[in-house]
């Protein structure tokens, strides 16, 4: 079988036991600060464990892409020298939220594995692992047994300890026993070359291929295990490790997933594929070249931190081995093809990204090959400084003088991916030393700052009240038809202390009704804020500062109660229309700027993040450069013609593969149900598919898009490498911006007494007097300076037979200084001359030594001394040097230090 016919056979059979496919989630973790990357099947299903949200099913198998390169798991150094790791790959998975449990799981899986119908893998090859029974928990009985069941052989069953066989979500949360099918892959397979060692050998024969989690506890802060009321399964298997046995390979880049890429790479580069010494490069750059296809069509890109500096390590490691094998420019780009045509089937949204994928890889790889460049002749230059220290040192010198600093080596391999063999070669032609074991501990120190800036906070489980409450309940969401709501009924009241049954008029807590028009905070809109009145409407009960969602489907509202509360109590809910009115119009607007920006700027842009408030609007998405005015004025235009346009927007409600096949975006990091989402259409029947807008959306919006009134860019920028920014008003302040404007124009032309249409001209003419007045102005300056040269060259001394002029010179600037030091020195012949000026607070400096006098001399040395003077610093080279300092008062005193300073130092 193909690995692609491998990842659909494990798929399709738990479809068929009742298991519900789900798409594989974004490498990019939605709302979990925990994770770098997507790293494990379970990721996408973590609030499910945790109790925060609950699905429309208690089966699911995936098959989800994962990148292990940084933070806690980092396999990047590892891969291409080992045979399984990898930085992107797929893992294969089954899940039961609180259904079945290891009866299942086991059969299930060994069933999957062994059966001719399936895997068809041989039993006597396989052996598993269960709980033995460690630190105060008791050994897995359970498991034993269901794999006996199964007709696993006793001495083919091991028993490990915590570190092997028990595995947990974080500090705290759910966790349990888990159980391994590993694979005997026989002694060719044993790094360390065995011929006969048995299973637990970890010299690479036998291999993990499948891992099954049973979820049966839940660890509180104290570190008590306490038994889940619904206890999990979660379970990974490795596509690449399966396929690499169905396919009687030792290595997993032997097999289909990456013999194309590698087959590929070797044809572009004009290389021997079989040549054994460049094995390791061609590894690296397919596997290097799945990750980077992938992260980047998820929306990272390359930067100097977080997910995009790892994304920028991969890559560079890939075309440092790609400079290696000789290979031509661009390359990364070319094998990122292969890959979407390998790939394209299970995922294709590859293609829709393509164009955007190849421009990222290319850039980075000219700004790879500049920055190589550039850290070279850092290097040089270091090295040039080290001969001069040893020169300086005469016959003898100290040994370290002679070493070049280990974490200078590693700024140059990490800041400008100059690889180790790279600075070696050239250090070693220099014959000059570098000192590895410190380019081995800042490696290590930066491996650790990776590790913790990624560390984060475990996410708790949902508090008991609202997981217990989601089991049967769900808040129904009528923010959708209005602002109001009578006979809405109090189901929870939970405070810091937990569930109570009443709320004493005075406290704060968080309400849950069974319906309600108070909108709660998701998809970038804010929440709401409001009131709760008695059902009259006639007193308010409650003053509500917010709502959210504890845990999926349920809305709790931030209070402060007014009257006493109780469950059970029939409220009104009253959302402020003003402010809801206001979201509603800058969230529509912000659907047809999104647009717009497609439209103008391209396809490849998405959207990176969203906040829709009140007073404004803030998208972030995916572009290469800043816009330009025009582009922004096209924009601009482009949504206003849309309100005047005026047509009425569509909502639908229908599951996620009928929304996405339906041309509706889903936007970036956000999570969907796989029943009901919700679809906003703006329509346009002249355009091609029939709308000029059409997005997966939970958020308000007005019902035509007149109702905006005017739309205006207030601000672009850039917030990272390829992602930009926009900030927007709507309605009244974008009115009152543009009367702002207006009026800002209107005092302009009345100041330069222009019309409004002449305004540009009348300004252009005003700029070129002053340009002309300031020409005039630096010409007299230079007249005045050049007439006080002869009266300072008078004051010139002999200090030890040099002449030195020390003199302020008032009302000077930094340019004319500069000048008059010039036209000295060369009036002097040979000399030191010192220069100072005091004006608007600010002391300026300025030394010159002439060229024969620099062995004895250096004019950086001198103004390091003078600066102190005068509460500055400042330095330079040995013939010219300048320094600024604070206190104007020494300027006098400082001009008169300046010989007994030269005669010291000569």
């Amino acid at each position: 079988m193909t690995g692609n016919e491998i990842r659909e056979m494990f798929l399709r059979f738990f479809e068929e036991r009742g298991h519900r496919r789900v798409r594989s989630s974004s490498l990019v973790p939605t709302n979990d600060p925990t994770l770098l990357f997507t790293n494990a099947g379970m990721n996408q299903f973590k609030d499910v464990f945790l109790g925060l949200e609950q699905r429309d099913y208690k089966r699911a198998t995936t098959c989800q892409k994962c990148v292990r390169a940084g933070g806690k798991h980092n396999d990047l150094e590892n891969v291409g020298f080992t045979n399984r790791h990898h930085t992107f790959f797929e893992m294969l998975g089954n899940f039961s939220f609180g259904d079945y449990f290891k009866r299942d799981a086991i059969a299930f899986a060994w069933e999957l594995v062994t059966s001719p119908k399936w895997f068809g893998i041989p039993k006597d090859k396989l052996f598993c692992t269960i709980f033995k029974g460690e630190e105060g928990v008791a050994r897995d009985t359970e498991a034993y047994e269901q794999w006996a069941a199964q007709g696993v052989a006793k001495d083919r069953i091991y028993e490990f300890g915590t570190k092997e066989n028990f595995w947990a979500m974080g500090d705290t949360g759910p966790c349990g026993p888990c159980s391994e099918i590993h694979y005997d892959m026989g002694p060719a397979a044993s790094d360390q070359g065995h011929k006969d060692c048995a299973f637990g050998c970890e010299c690479g024969r036998y291999v993990e291929i499948w891992n099954l989690v049973f979820m049966q506890f839940n660890r509180d802060a104290s570190e008590q295990l306490n038994p889940l009321p619904k206890p999990s399964v979660d379970t990974g298997a490795g596509l690449e490790r399966v396929t690499a046995v169905l396919q009687g390979k030792i290595s997993n880049f032997d097999t289909d997933l990456f013999q194309p890429l590698m087959e590929e790479a070797a044809k572009l580069a004009g290389a021997e594929r079989n040549d054994p010494k460049i094995q390791a490069s061609l590894r690296i750059i397919a596997d290097h070249s799945r990750a980077a296809t992938f992260l980047i069509s998820d929306g990272v890109v390359p930067s100097n931190d977080g997910r995009g500096y790892v994304l920028r390590k991969i890559i560079r490691r890939a075309l440092r081995h790609a400079h290696m094998l000789e290979a031509p420019t661009p390359f990364l780009s070319m094998i990122s093809a292969a890959v979407r045509e390998e790939m394209r089937d299970a995922y294709p949204e590859l293609e829709e990204s393509a164009k955007r994928v190849t421009r990222i890889l290319d850039e980075e790889e000219l700004r790879f090959a500049r920055t190589v460049e550039v850290g070279l002749k850092k290097l040089d230059v270091g090295i040039a400084e080290i001969r001069e220290s040893e020169k300086a040192a005469g016959p003898a010198p100290i040994p370290a003088a002679s070493t070049y600093s280990g974490a200078a080596a590693f700024k140059l391999y990490d800041t400008y991916g100059l690889p180790r063999d790279f600075i070696e070669d050239v250090t070693r032609d220099a014959g000059v030393q570098v000192d590895w074991p410190g380019f081995d501990r800042a490696m290590e120190e930066q491996r650790t700052r990776a590790k913790a800036s990624w560390k984060g906070a475990h996410k708790e489980a949902a508090s008991p009240a609202y997981a217990k409450l989601a089991e049967t309940f769900k808040t129904e969401p009528d923010f959708y038809f209005g602002t109001t709501a009578r006979d809405c009924r109090i189901e929870a009241i939970v405070t810091k202390q937990g569930p109570v049954k009443e709320l004493a008029a005075g406290a704060e807590g968080e309400v849950v009704l069974d319906r309600t028009t108070i909108y709660a905070e998701s998809g970038g809109q804010v929440a709401d804020t409001g009131a709760l009145y008695d059902n009259s409407e006639s007193m308010q009960v409650a003053e509500v500062r917010g709502a959210y969602y504890p845990v999926t489907g349920l809305i709790a509202h931030r209070i402060v109660a007014k009257e006493t509360l109780r469950v059970g109590d029939r409220v009104a809910t009253v959302a402020d229309a003003a402010r809801r009115a206001h979201d509603m119009r800058n969230h529509t607007a912000t659907h047809l700027m999104h647009a717009a920006l497609r439209n103008i700027l391209g396809t490849h842009v998405k959207q990176a993040g969203s906040l829709v408030a009140p007073d404004h609007l803030r998208f972030d998405f995916s572009h290469f450069a800043a816009l330009d005015p025009g582009e922004i004025s096209e924009i601009e235009q482009q949504v206003n013609e849309e309100l005047q346009r005026n047509p009425e927007i569509h909502t639908d409600i229908m599951n996620i593969d009928d929304a996405l096949a339906s041309g509706a975006l889903a936007f970036f990091g956000d999570k969907y149900p796989e029943q009901n989402v919700r679809v906003v259409t703006i329509p346009d029947a002249a355009a091609p598919r029939g709308f000029y807008s059409k997005e997966l959306c939970g958020g308000t919006h007005v019902a035509r898009t007149g109702e905006i009134g005017v739309f205006k860019i207030v601000a672009e920028q850039s917030t990272a490498a390829g992602v930009r920014r926009i900030e927007a008003i709507t309605g009244d302040r974008a009115l009152a911006e543009y009367q702002k404007a207006l009026g800002t124009l209107r005092t302009l032309a009345g100041m330069l007494n222009a019309g409004e249409d002449e305004l540009i001209a009348a300004v252009e003419r005003q700029m070129q007097a002053v340009k002309q007045l300031e020409k005039q102005l630096e010409a007299s300056k230079r007249k005045a300076a050049h007439s006080m040269v002869d009266t300072l060259l008078e004051g010139a001394r002999n200090v030890k037979d040099v002449k030195v002029l020390a003199a302020q010179v008032p009302g000077v600037d930094r340019a004319g200084m500069r000048q008059m030091v010039d036209v000295l020195r060369q009036k002097l012949g040979s000399g030191v001359v010192v220069l100072a000026s005091a004006e608007d607070g600010k002391v300026a400096l300025i030394t010159a030594v002439t060229k024969d006098l620099i062995p004895r001399l250096h004019a950086g040395k001198i103004i390091q001394e003078l600066a102190k003077q005068v509460g500055g610093t400042g330095g330079g080279r040995p013939d010219l040097a300048e320094a600024g300092g604070k206190d104007t008062s020494a300027v006098e005193s400082t001009i008169g230090t300046v010989y007994p300073l030269i005669e010291r130092m000569l």
